[in-house]
């Protein structure tokens, strides 16, 4: 990743060289457009401020009139076109470099359309060093934290890649497309408000079935808690704006003082914020689909099968049940494509309300539906999905053996992700359940990403809010130039 990254920064410094060249020899000379047309009585009148342009062409073409001017002095120039009863106003500013610009001082100038191509081909470029990362990853091991950060970055990344190519097309100076990338992030921030909206009455309702089935627990209100965090951020520029308006504490209207700016980012850092959290939510939900619907070799040695609370009577309870039937399954559908049999390692404790280890119940039923008694291993001291997978590794010696394991469907990322944190190379296979599982394991896991792979976020979020400082600075500067 490291050499990815000096691959991205050097691309970006020779990008940055060849605009610079493209603009400086082009850019010192300007076409300025007038939607008046050119009659008898209209006047073009040039007012130089501070600094000078001379005229080079005057044409009418479709009804507009232009003229071409080059750059003569730097400051800033006032040039009219009409009459007393209407005219048009145009400011170009000539740079040190003699680069004229229209209308604001980091405005359109002769060429400056590489800016748009120059970001487009870098963005493309990081899009495919990730997607590369991401494929390479992915195929090493699904059960990774760093490919739901991948993925998610390239979700949040596309979102601007697209709205880069098409400002390609129209482009119209620096400070328009720095408008125009904060206008996508506050649009995609209420883009994905519906789906804020709609996550948390979702969440709300199988929250509270999972509360009444599984008791109450703050793992079991997470979604809840997510919903209700993304709809209130995405608000609370709202609600800041409407603040500041009724008590004046920062003049968000006055361009020329520090107020609008700081307002505009601490606007950004937020919409940033659930914009990213919400791409990085998006590409959980793909990589936990991805784990249950994945296709695992029938190769296997082994089939650890993960435990969970069993009945007063020491008998399994319809989620543990679908977990050792979707073993079995595996096994038969194993010896009848290729006639290798596996071991079963049945594996959980006895908890303080159960009556026999859950590794016991799981023989009993094993044996029960047909399996011989050889092949069953029992782990009885695991207490969760972490002792489940190390006990159970340590019963098995045979070397460099097959192991899959199985649990219930919105279960397998999340045991995947522990047993890959471990060291512990597995494949997994999930048993159906309750749909009101499912959100709450997706909200597990997007934790537990931000978690694993922390360093990650935080230096890319940083590099983020890097450029957007510089872009924010650019809009200040150009205001009050």
């Amino acid at each position: 990743m490291k050499r990815n990254i000096k691959k991205i920064f050097l691309l970006a410094i020779i990008l940055t060289i060849i605009s610079s060249i493209f603009i400086l020899i082009f850019g010192k000379s300007y076409t300025v457009y007038f939607n008046i047309n050119n009659q008898n009585n209209n006047n073009l009148v040039i007012e130089n401020k501070s600094g000078d342009i001379k005229i080079l062409e005057k044409k009418e073409i479709d009804g507009k009139y232009i003229i071409k001017v080059k750059s003569k002095k730097p400051g800033k120039v006032y040039v009219f076109y009409g009459n007393d009863e209407i005219n048009e106003m145009k400011i170009l500013y000539v740079h040190k470099s003699m680069i004229i610009t229209d209308n604001t001082y980091f405005g359109k100038s002769t060429g400056s359309e590489v800016i748009p191509i120059s970001i487009t081909i870098l963005l493309i470029y990081i899009l495919y060093l990730l997607i590369g990362e991401y494929n390479k990853s992915k195929k090493e091991n699904l059960y990774q934290y760093k490919n739901i950060a991948y993925l998610g970055i390239i979700i949040f990344l596309s979102f601007f890649m697209i709205n880069n190519t098409l400002s390609i097309f129209n482009y119209d100076g620096l400070f328009e497309t720095i408008n125009k990338v904060i206008d996508v992030i506050s649009g995609l921030s209420f883009l994905f408000l519906p789906f804020a909206l709609i996550m948390f009455i979702l969440v709300t309702i199988s929250n509270i079935q999972l509360t009444m089935k599984e008791g109450k627990s703050l793992k079991n209100l997470l979604g809840i808690f997510f919903g209700l965090f993304l709809c209130l951020l995405t608000l609370l520029p709202d609600f800041m704006y409407s603040f500041f308006m009724r008590t004046q504490i920062i003049n968000i209207y006055n361009l020329n003082s520090i107020g609008p700016y700081l307002y505009l980012f601490i606007e950004v850092l937020i919409r940033l914020t659930i914009v990213y959290l919400e791409c990085i939510f998006i590409a959980t939900v793909v990589i936990a689909i991805k784990a249950v619907k994945k296709k695992i070799s029938c190769d296997k040695d082994y089939m650890i099968i993960l435990g969970c609370k069993i009945r007063n009577d020491g008998s399994l309870t319809p989620l543990l049940k679908g977990r050792v039937d979707r073993a079995i399954a595996f096994r038969n559908e194993q010896l009848k494509q290729t006639g290798k049999d596996l071991i079963f390692i049945p594996s959980g404790g006895k908890g303080d309300d159960e009556i026999i280890s859950e590794a016991e119940a799981m023989q009993k039923y094993l044996i029960e539906s047909g399996i011989k008694e050889k092949n069953i291993i029992i782990e009885n001291k695991s207490k969760n999905t972490l002792e489940n997978i190390n006990f159970s590794k340590k019963l098995i010696k045979k070397k460099e053996a097959n192991i899959a394991f199985s649990t219930t469907n919105f279960h397998v990322l999340r045991a995947g992700l522990i047993a890959t944190s471990q060291g512990i190379i597995l494949e997994g296979i999930g048993s159906k359940t309750k749909s009101y599982f499912w959100i709450n394991a997706f909200i597990r896991e997007f934790i537990g990403t931000l978690y694993s792979e922390n360093k990650k976020h935080v230096i890319f979020f940083i590099l983020l809010l890097l450029v957007i400082i510089s872009m924010i600075f650019i809009m200040y500067i150009a205001n009050n130039i």
